[in-house]
């Protein structure tokens, strides 16, 4: 008898309800998945694997949990539904055995400059608690201790109804809230450089304000000319001192322009409620220049930056006021509640003990409440989200988890998979997407899935146990044993980068010298001061080009050509080829379908219901009108460049007649990150993380600098994808670059030239260099953590 007809046999036995032990995925077609097939097992850890790009994530997010998510949601009433995000089913035959899915993925927390570690947590709400209750003097409930309630109080006259009269009588009212008057609950303000605003020695119609989306040919132009408070033909530093005002500070007035009723601000309001009221990082580039450029934040002289009143700075527990115990260490704060000893607040004080000490078992013992969640990158966003399902009481749940791995020591991995562990013997099951194979390595059940990225990717290459995939002949079971050797031979530094007096966030005035000419590796625990050295004294030096962590942001608008600058030469190429303008050949532009306005789908809004995509008919799904795709270039019209490969377009643009030296660098740099495979019009919002993150790296190799920071660039690489990175760092550094890495990765470790080891630990027992020298020296020493990791990875 076979095994599959002896487990169908041992099936049939068990009851009904015992038989639902496996998630049956058919035919799932999801971005670049070829109607994959597949039976996961429930109650079990698997891990989906495969070069960046092959399709894991279609098929654990994009699929399983959307479905789950979308079947949940279907459960509520219409009306309901109505105020949730509306989701379509996803492009699959047959799911079967879904359970609820909780997804705990890498999206940064929201960027809304009042959210904080302890905000999305809950523990700063048992926090506020814990002070309205045991804090002296007492000065009210809960809400006198948030930052995000106001003071306020009022009175006046209100019409009742009494005894079948109406009888007026005088309220009055009053909200005792904890929000710093001065910064609104922020903890810096803002003052603005008039300079960057306008130009004085120009008229408002010659072009006078320079803040970005504030041209007089559009709305702003129509409202500022036609208001009647100045005279637009007048240079700004003839105002008068009430025309000055108005064209600063003027409250929100209504006026009557050409017959329209509008609302007239004052430029410096304007520019609070559109750019200010949102966090920097959430900008897009060009806003976020003229933010920095033209908006200086400091600490809020009243609050000192606590965000806090000064009312509910006063109420203390002993000598720890709410303030300071926010900006303690969190495994600080943990010892500090767990000496509290009051009878009538034991389940709550028992409630934030637990929550605390969770905050400290994933690894984030560092942070503080107080922490904005902005901040946080995009490892310690996820393992942030865990915390809420660490002492759940949910069972046979399916726990989604997209590389839990990321931003950790290899320290930390073994206390990550643990968890892992944990969940999945409460009787859940837990998917991972991962390449780590330390993590790969404690799976019940591997999923492989390739073999190639893109359309060269999306089919199963190998399904079963760890042990199976170390023997198959997938790229994963090729690489899972690989280790990378440390080089016989380092490069010798040209020079040093000094930093001295390094003091950022948790660094003890730190001095050391990066080396320049070589590739210089800076790990560390998590926590241990790697950012905020790089941050605080690298990034913004001349020369210095930065890629850090923070994520590409794009519509279905946005694709590689436009993201990379791409499209800009090859636009002008078919324009200078064919005499018309540069605009026709925009999908966002003159070039747009009228019928779609150039996204290529129909899309059909069915109220609660997911809307509907359909292809455009009247362009097929090309984006342009038809007059447009007369024009060509290189016997090839533009809905046909967009179509291609980068490697197809790199050959394409190389030689011959379509010959394009501008858009063939761009191409080389993106043929080097390894996204050949990638076509130039793929939206955005189909690219993995990993692919992301090497679009940006591809994007900032073409900035002149002399030397590169990277934050970690195997942010989503398979083992596969690291050798690749290697080889490219190495071509960086023979170009004559200096390359600095931070890096936790054994493998970029091993190949480096030079290594600085901080810690020992992290927050307050971090923010020293514990180690700098070669990596042979940091094995030979073994004297910090990273030190015995890197031997056990190369089997020093």
């Amino acid at each position: 008898m076979s095994t599959a007809t002896k487990r169908d046999s041992q099936h049939a036995k068990l009851p009904v309800a015992d038989r639902h032990d496996l998630i049956r995925v058919l035919g799932a077609r999801v971005n670049n998945l070829k109607d994959v097939s597949i039976e996961i097992p429930k109650r079990r850890l698997s891990v989906f694997t495969g070069v960046s790009g092959s399709g894991k994530s279609s098929l654990v997010f994009g699929t399983i949990a959307a479905e789950s998510q979308r079947l949940i949601n279907e459960t509520y009433s219409a009306f309901v539904q109505g105020f949730m995000p509306n989701l379509a089913r996803p492009d699959v035959d047959v799911l079967d055995g879904l359970t609820t899915a909780i997804i705990v993925d890498q999206q940064r927390m929201g960027a809304d400059p009042r959210s904080t570690v302890g905000t999305a947590t809950d523990a700063y709400a048992m926090l506020r608690i814990l002070f309205s209750r045991l804090g002296k003097p007492h000065i009210g409930s809960p809400q006198a201790f948030s930052f995000n309630v106001a003071s306020i109080s009022g009175a006046g006259a209100v019409t009742v109804e009494k005894a079948g009269r109406q009888v007026k009588e005088r309220r009055s009212f009053s909200v005792t809230g904890g929000m710093c008057p001065r910064c609104e609950g922020r903890g810096s303000i803002n003052d603005m450089n008039l300079a960057q605003l306008y130009d004085e020695n120009k008229s408002l119609n010659e072009g006078a304000i320079t803040v970005p989306g504030y041209s007089m040919e559009g709305w702003y132009g129509r409202i500022y000319r036609g208001c009647g408070f100045f005279d637009p033909d007048k240079p700004i530093r003839r105002f008068t001192k009430k025309q000055l005002n108005d064209l600063l500070y003027k409250e929100p007035t209504r006026i009557k322009v050409e017959g329209v009723n509008l609302t007239y601000t004052g430029l410096i309001p304007q520019i609070q409620k559109s750019f200010l009221a949102k966090d920097v990082d959430a900008m897009q580039p060009h806003i976020r220049a003229f933010v920095e450029r033209a908006v200086v934040f400091r600490t809020c002289p009243e609050c000192e930056g606590t965000r806090l009143s000064e009312l509910a700075r006063s109420s203390k527990i002993g000598k720890v006021g709410i303030a300071e115990a926010g900006s303690m260490q969190i495994s600080d704060l943990a010892e500090w509640v767990r000496g509290l000893t009051e009878p009538s607040v034991a389940p709550l004080l028992a409630n934030l003990v637990h929550t605390l000490d969770s905050f400290v078992e994933i690894g984030l013992g560092y942070l503080s409440l107080n922490r904005p969640a902005g901040t946080l990158s995009g490892g310690e966003a996820q393992r942030t989200k865990m915390i809420r399902h660490l002492g759940s009481s949910l069972t046979d749940v399916t726990y989604v988890f997209d590389e839990p791995t990321i931003g950790l020591h290899p320290h930390d991995i073994q206390r990550m998979n643990e968890l892992l562990l944990r969940l999945r013997d409460k009787g859940n099951t837990v998917l991972v997407v991962e390449h780590k194979p330390e993590t790969i390595a404690i799976a019940d059940h591997v999923v492989d899935l390739g073999p190639g990225a893109g359309s060269a990717g999306g089919t199963v290459c190998f399904e079963g146990t760890v042990e199976g995939l170390r023997t198959s002949d997938t790229v994963t079971g090729r690489h899972f044993d690989d280790r990378a050797a440390l080089k016989d031979v380092v490069r010798e530094s040209a020079g040093a980068l000094e930093i001295r007096g390094a003091n950022e966030h948790n660094l003890r005035d730190v001095a050391v010298d990066l080396p320049l000419g070589v590739l210089c590796v800076l790990t560390g625990v998590a926590g241990s001061g790697k950012s905020s050295l790089i941050d605080g004294s690298v990034a913004g030096r001349e020369g210095v080009v930065s890629v850090d962590q923070s994520p590409i942001r794009g519509s279905r608008r946005s694709n590689p050509a436009t993201y990379t600058g791409l499209l800009e030469p090859i636009r002008k190429a078919f324009a200078k080829a064919n005499g018309v303008k540069p605009a026709l050949f925009s999908a966002n532009s003159e070039g747009a379908c009228p019928a779609c306005n150039g996204t290529g789908v129909i899309y059909t809004d069915l109220a609660m219901m997911a809307g509907v995509a359909s292809v455009c008919e009247e362009c097929d799904g090309k984006r342009f009108q038809a007059s447009v795709l007369k024009y060509r270039f290189g016997g090839k019209d533009i809905s046909e460049v967009l179509t291609m490969s980068v490697a197809t377009a790199e050959e394409f643009f190389g030689s011959g007649e379509a010959h394009l030296p501008a858009a063939h660098k761009i191409l080389d740099r993106l043929a080097d990150v390894g996204l050949g495979y990638l076509t130039l019009g793929q939206p955005l919002t189909t690219l993995s993380g990993g692919e992301r993150q090497r679009l940006k790296l591809a994007t900032r190799m073409g900035e002149k600098g002399a030397v590169y920071v990277l934050d970690e660039p195997t942010t989503g690489l398979h083992l596969a994808d690291v050798e690749q990175l290697l080889a490219l760092l190495d071509r960086l550094v023979d170009a004559g670059q200096s390359v600095i890495v931070i890096e936790h990765h054994q493998a970029v470790m091993a190949h480096a030239d030079w290594i600085i080891d901080l810690g020992p630990g992290a927050g307050h027992d971090g923010g020293r260099v514990v180690f700098e020298g070669t990596p042979a020296d940091l094995v030979a020493a073994r004297s910090t953590l990273t030190g015995e990791h890197l031997a056990a990875y190369v089997k020093a």
